[in-house]
């Protein structure tokens, strides 16, 4: 089992950028699907990216061309770079990892996009 520690959210500007990191433990994320998904208040939760075990990616349309997952096996995390950030990316960013789906979440990080 992996337990997922999401960081890096915090306030920025709108054009502006930050960086997501989700650190695992408990298991090595090696043998996992990796994602980022977010839920803004009021809405349902929603993809934004995944990267599988042997590196392909996935995006949301909504986020294509400004945001970039990646993972570091070896430092047992995942990253998601979020570029042009918009007001409307303001969401609680949650980070997941399953083999068959997603079946471990961690708590999430806020991320606010405002002037």
């Amino acid at each position: 089992q992996v337990q997922l520690v999401e960081s890096g959210g915090g306030l920025v500007q709108p054009g502006g950028s930050l960086r997501l990191s989700c650190a695992a433990s408990g298991s090595t994320i090696s043998i996992y699907n990796m994602g980022w998904y977010r839920q803004a208040p009021g809405e349902q939760r929603e993809l934004v990216a995944t990267i599988a075990r042997g590196g392909m990616t996935n995006y949301a349309d909504f986020v294509k061309g400004r945001f970039t997952i990646s993972r570091d096996n070896a430092k047992n995390t995942v990253y998601l770079q979020m570029n042009s950030l918009k007001p409307e990316d303001t969401a609680v960013y949650y980070c997941a990892a399953g083999v068959y789906g997603m079946n471990y979440w961690g708590k999430g990080t806020l991320v606010t996009v405002s002037s």
